[in-house]
């Protein structure tokens, strides 16, 4: 999932950040000085957006592909509109449990055999349900593409969801979720997106224990046959290619798939932007440590401020070097490695810190987040805090998309979202092009501290005494 990926990025770049200070410190009781006249930042280079070959097939199916000649190989990523937030009042969270079952058998193939043939071309399947989508990507060796093409091509069609296989299934994702709700930042995010969406279907990021217990083949195969159809997916293929060669590939593979009599899923509808500026606990007796997550809502990708609303967030607690790290981390030592990040859906977008801390700093730790918030929604940026977030986010979004499967899944995102290829070379001008009227725009619309929900996962006396300290209502969840 979207979310997934970020806080997985911002773990990893936090411990690696950690190997290397603690390397520099056991080479020797003294660390070396920066050079007093470091070089300037290099030149700029500006986003570019790939060169896609695009196509529709005559029943639906849209094609984006990128060819690279180089390295040899090809991902894939296809993306199914309807995910958790299409997922039926009864069975909440289904999505998952189809994405987990979708590639364990067709009316050819077993689920052994699919492994085995994916394999042999160089790649696994990976499939996630997300809030808008189902995404299936696999990488491959580029001799072997064909392979893969017919190979997804037979899952998308005639996945079988046979029943032992669906039982399998289903006792793992219940362990899985048993583990999940071990972890206070999952409790945290699945609280947080309650408290924002409320009633709104965006509201689930995982099934229930009683879905996934009713949750039957019958319901699986419903689901597929309604949602899986060609005008409601697009297939991108990101490497080394000929378009032509491929496309024909994609068609003779794909052309013949039907779309089913019954519409498609309904779109998801905007939810209500009311948030209440209130803690809502979530108990965890016997806890430690306090994690806190504040959740707000912010601009979707192609919103003409999601650019400023970006420089805003890495200045805040995006990057590094931000004004939250260097807060209660480095000034404080309050926590080891505080976040934020945009998360963008089709219909809604959030702005979410986050932040695990000692239980005895729970409080001061609050405190210090609401005025990083207020701070920036109230006063200009520096020159060198404006530049170095617009160098950050340029750079960090350059680099994933070096990556063929990244640039394929951020393709199937932006289709998913209703927008084109050309988005991420507009978007790397409207980060270079942000101004401080622009992004102080964006920091007082999105980010003052009473626009936000937090919740708080931990000792439930704890955070009942912080919240009386700071002024703040506690709330159950609803």
């Amino acid at each position: 999932m979207r979310r997934t990926m970020i806080t997985s990025i911002a773990k990893i770049l936090a411990v690696f950040l950690c190997l290397m200070l603690w390397a520099s410190l056991s080479l020797g009781q003294k660390q070396a000085p920066f050079p007093k006249d470091l070089p300037a930042y290099g030149p700029e280079k500006p986003l570019q957006t790939p060169s896609v070959k695009s196509a529709k097939l005559d029943n639906g199916l849209t094609v984006w592909l990128v060819s690279e000649a180089g390295f040899p190989k090809v991902a894939f990523s296809i993306a199914v509109r309807g995910g958790l937030a299409a997922d039926p009042a009864k069975r909440p969270g289904i999505s998952e449990l189809l994405s987990k079952t979708i590639d364990q058998g067709t009316r050819t193939r077993s689920a052994k055999q699919i492994a085995q043939d994916l394999q042999a071309a160089g790649g696994d399947l990976n499939v996630n349900a997300n809030k808008d989508h189902i995404e299936l990507s696999t990488i491959v060796l580029s001799s072997k593409a064909g392979v893969a093409v017919r190979l997804l091509a037979d899952v998308l069609q005639n996945a079988t969801f046979p029943e032992a296989e669906v039982n399998l299934a289903k006792r793992n994702l219940n362990d899985s979720l048993e583990q999940r709700e071990a972890e206070p930042s999952f409790l945290a995010a699945r609280a947080r997106d309650n408290v924002l969406f409320v009633n709104h279907p965006y509201r689930l990021m995982a099934p229930t224990r009683g879905s996934i217990a009713a949750s039957s083949v019958a319901d699986l195969r419903e689901i597929f046959g309604q949602r899986f159809r060609p005008d409601q997916t697009i297939v991108v293929a990101v490497g080394d290619f000929q378009n032509d060669k491929m496309l024909d590939a994609i068609r003779s593979a794909l052309g013949a798939w039907k779309n089913p009599s019954g519409m498609p899923v309904a779109a998801t509808s905007a939810p209500s932007r009311t948030v209440e500026h209130s803690i809502f606990v979530v108990p965890r007796p016997g806890s430690v440590q306090t994690t806190l997550e504040l959740g707000s809502f912010g601009p979707k990708r192609g919103d003409p401020d999601y650019a400023a609303a970006q420089v805003a967030n890495a200045m805040y607690g995006g990057e590094f070097s931000s004004r939250l790290t260097s807060n209660i981390r480095e000034d404080k030592g309050y926590t080891y490695s505080p976040y934020s990040y945009l998360d963008s859906f089709q219909m809604a977008g959030e702005i979410i810190t986050h932040a695990d801390v000692r239980n005895e700093v729970t409080a001061p730790t609050l405190n210090e987040i609401q005025y990083e918030l207020n701070r920036l929604a109230t006063t200009n940026p520096t020159d060198e805090e404006l530049y170095t977030a617009k160098r950050y986010l340029i750079g960090s979004e350059a680099l994933r998309l070096q990556d063929r499967g990244s640039l394929a899944g951020r393709l199937t995102t932006l289709w998913i979202d209703g927008l084109f290829p050309e988005e991420i070379g507009t978007y790397g001008k409207e980060v270079s092009n942000a101004s401080v009227d622009d992004v102080n725009a964006a920091a007082r619309k999105y980010f003052a501290a009473y626009r936000s929900a937090i919740v708080a996962v931990g000792e439930d006396k704890v955070i009942r005494e912080a919240a009386t300290g700071l002024g703040l209502k506690v709330r159950g969840l609803p």
